[in-house]
């Protein structure tokens, strides 16, 4: 924890994750999520606006891999 910062310091989240129970969407808020997720998601991907389209059964890897890489999910 920095100097000046306590518990109550809200985290601004780099992802957004929306389950929409048949789909998964993560919606990147950052450059550095934006950039995570180019490098590590396939070119041929589902957008729907802002979202990355992600099935069920791949969500909580996807999750897992941006929350190692120290990326904050909501």
């Amino acid at each position: 924890m920095n100097v000046g910062e306590s518990l109550d310091t809200p985290i601004c989240p780099d992802v957004l994750v929306n389950n929409a129970f048949i789909l998964i969407l993560f919606c990147p808020l950052t450059r550095r999520a934006e950039a995570w997720v180019a490098k590590h998601v396939q070119s041929e991907a589902t957008w729907y606006g802002n979202a990355l389209v992600v099935e069920p059964r791949y969500a909580w890897g996807l999750a897992e891999g941006m929350k190692d890489a120290g990326l904050v999910l909501a």
